[in-house]
């Protein structure tokens, strides 16, 4: 919970706000206090949304679809205003962990576990649709986990199934969370209860599995899967559970069980009260998470008035204390000690306790895995940092660094998160290297509400994909990825392109899907005729090249993997094509190069990194160089300002101020680093106004100059 700001009220109706619990694109979420002293959750839109007769229509349904549906396992409606000027709803608060930040940060669940939570969520689900309303958004993200069982949450795109309702989507208009979406959704069909049995089930086989039934990857891809292919139900191990769950993820929806047909074939007891269903590391979970935002200090005291019935007790809940009191013991003696002990072997860390003279920033990076060229030189540009700040004379503390290879694997990413959230002395941390590695620690570190720093991880999708809401404590350092397309749309305008090819390899996954849907928006923007071909990962992409040319493309602009970047160049060169050539910044590298040979001259590509070889970052070049034999990378000069910049901002604290204080000090940095200005917009990413163009010389990439974004 964050502290309410000056513009925040004090009170809306009979709550009094306590504190925000969240932002999200229509308002924000505080934490209240009833006048009979209950907690509850009031979202509010603001002023400025509400004004629009769609928005407010929308908080409306949200509104009288919660307040139709009753259900023990739905988060009940307590009160609402929907025609004040910043209209609100309160509903009851639940002081525990999503599903998703469960199963991320304690692994799948048990059998038994899945088998009860569906029959929980099933039971939710009927109730939502004995009221003629769809959910359309059942998703991990939307199920909290409280001492007395599951919820489900945020009917915020429910809607009724009569056929006079008023549709507030447009038609074709997808709508609801790839990965869980149904068939139907995914075509952005009309929607029935069946569509909220499909994604349920989408809910059980990740929690089962850890994995999603159609994968993961680019969102086209993700829905294609969806809608055409089986799902895999690979680690659902009990055979009656993975019948079911076949059965509910029918492609027809009239093939599928009804909610209330699940309910009944899971043969479990509801969670009266009870959390022995779940595994101990999530009731731990629960636990500390109900400890933190139950915690309310500096709130006056709220009278209850004796006619209230004192809280019945719960079964289980001696359970629940007892495990909430072990993680606190384990807190107190330092925390995450036996996590730290079994990982200890993969990093050089600090050994045993700093002393109060000292700060330690933690990093997170692939040193041994498929991107271990970017973190080894992220970890080398951070110790070189760290020398430098303990070699002054005057140096308020000495920095430490605790470094953590996740050698690029999910599960050791979740570890190495754990540990490093788990030492209490660790203040900050570098890292991520990419995105999959951020999308398996982030909700980790979050929880944790420990700020986390990436200089490459700089998708728009990994927080969407980890997260239910924007996240609050990661921060990006550089341009994010997406912004080099644009970039690179610019470049190939300003040297003469009016039909350019964008060559779309289904082999880049997420970030190609990212990067593409700003290129084209950039291209019509510019008027611009482009020219589009997609290449799935199975196929050459060489082989569209006759069918581009053919089309009068007079530049190209390349977006997949380094080796495949290659067969495009050798194919162009064939063909004597010398228009503009762009590649990602992805498969900008020296095996780009190296398998393109002579045909990979002239390419260029736009990076959201400053070069090693431009001017400003001469002297930390030098010193690298220096030190190991060899130029930096690109992102090495950001990594490098990360650590003087989460150095100064530590220092600024002077010792009175901890993790929370640390991150709103650099959500208010202005730090001039080598590599540009550091300073972040309200979902922390860093201000840029310009991306970096590189272009290949003698076989390799060298600076050109940097391309001005229009602000």
């Amino acid at each position: 919970m964050e502290r309410l700001l000056p513009s925040d009220p004090s009170r809306l109706g009979t709550y009094r706000l306590l504190g925000r619990l969240g932002a999200g694109g229509m308002g924000v979420v505080y934490l209240a206090r009833a006048g009979n002293g209950g907690l509850a959750a009031v979202k509010v839109i603001q002023p400025e949304f509400a004004e629009e007769h769609e928005f407010r229509a929308r908080f409306r349904r949200e509104v009288a679809s919660a307040w139709q549906v009753r259900s023990p396992w739905v988060v009940p409606v307590l009160g609402a205003d929907t025609e004040a000027a910043s209209p609100w709803l309160a509903t009851g608060f639940v002081p525990g962990p999503s599903l998703a930040e469960a199963v991320q940060a304690c692994g799948p669940l048990p059998v038994r576990a899945v088998r009860v939570l569906g029959k929980v969520l099933a039971r939710a689900l009927a109730a939502v649709h004995t009221a003629h309303l769809v959910h359309r958004d059942v998703k991990p993200g939307n199920v909290l986990l409280a001492l007395d069982g599951p919820r489900l949450i945020d009917f915020g795109i429910a809607r009724s199934t009569a056929a006079e309702a008023t549709e507030l989507t447009s038609a074709g208009v997808m709508v609801g969370t790839p990965g869980f979406l149904s068939p139907e959704q995914a075509r952005a069909r009309d929607v029935g209860a069946p569509s909220d049995v499909f994604s349920l089930a989408c809910v059980l086989v990740h929690s089962a599995t850890g994995r999603l039934p159609f994968g993961t990857g680019a969102v086209d891809a993700l829905l294609y899967r969806t809608v055409h292919d089986a799902p895999d139900l690979t680690g659902v191990t009990d055979d009656g559970l993975r019948d079911l769950l076949g059965h509910c993820l029918a492609k027809d929806p009239a093939g599928r069980p009804t909610a209330a047909d699940v309910d009944r074939a899971l043969v479990e007891d509801a969670p009266e009260g009870a959390v022995d269903w779940l595994p101990d590391p999530v009731v731990t979970l629960i636990a500390e998470r109900s400890h933190a935002l139950l915690a309310l200090p500096g709130i006056e005291a709220t009278l209850v008035p004796d006619t209230l019935a004192p809280e019945r007790a719960r079964p289980g809940r001696r359970r629940f204390l007892t495990l909430a009191a072990g993680g606190a013991a384990v807190l107190a003696a330092g925390g995450g000690t036996a996590l730290w002990a079994a990982l200890r072997d993969e990093g050089d860390g600090t050994s045993g306790q700093p002393d109060a003279a000292q700060r330690v920033i933690g990093v997170h990076a692939d040193l041994s895995g498929p991107q271990q060229a970017v973190g080894v030189a992220q970890e080398r540009a951070a110790r070189l940092a760290v020398d430098e700040f303990n070699a002054q004379r005057d140096k308020p503390f000495t920095l430490v660094l605790d470094v953590v290879d996740d050698k690029g694997e999910a599960a050791r990413a979740t570890a190495a998160a754990r540990r490093l959230t788990g030492r209490q002395e660790v203040l900050a941390v570098l890292g991520p290297t990419g995105y999959a590695s951020a999308e398996h620690s982030m909700a980790v570190y979050e929880s944790a509400r420990l700020p986390v720093m990436t200089v490459s991880e700089l998708s728009l999708s990994a927080s969407q994909a980890a997260l239910v809401a924007s996240p609050k404590w990661y921060f990006r350092a550089a341009a994010l990825a997406p912004y080099t397309a644009y970039g690179t749309v610019l470049a190939m305008a300003a040297r003469g392109s009016k039909k350019p090819g964008l060559l779309i390899d289904r082999a880049s996954g997420i970030s190609g899907y990212e990067l593409t849907t700003l290129a084209k928006g950039a291209a019509g923007g510019l008027s611009l005729d482009l020219y589009t071909r997609v290449v799935p990962d199975f196929a050459d992409p060489a082989s569209v090249v006759p069918d581009l040319i053919e089309n009068g493309i007079d530049g190209l602009f390349y977006t997949g993997t380094p080796e495949r970047a290659a067969s495009v160049a050798r194919a162009l060169a064939e063909r004597d094509f010398d228009g503009p050539r762009f590649v990602d910044t992805g498969s900008a590298t020296d095996t780009f190069t190296k398998a393109a040979g002579p045909a990979a001259e002239g390419w260029q590509a736009v990076s959201p990194h400053i070069d090693p070889a431009a001017p400003e970052v001469a002297p930390f070049a030098a010193a690298y160089r220096e030190r190991h034999g060899t130029a930096p990378p690109a992102s090495a000069a950001e990594a490098y300002d990360a650590i003087r910049l989460l150095a100064n901002r530590i220092a600024s604290l002077d010792g009175g101020g901890g993790r929370e204080e640390l991150a709103d000090a650099l959500a208010a940095s202005r730090y001039q680093g080598l590599a540009g200005l550091y300073a972040f917009d309200d979902a922390h990413r860093r201000e840029v106004a310009q991306v970096h163009l590189r272009v290949v010389n003698d076989g390799g990439f060298g600076y050109v100059d940097v391309i001005e974004l229009p602000t």
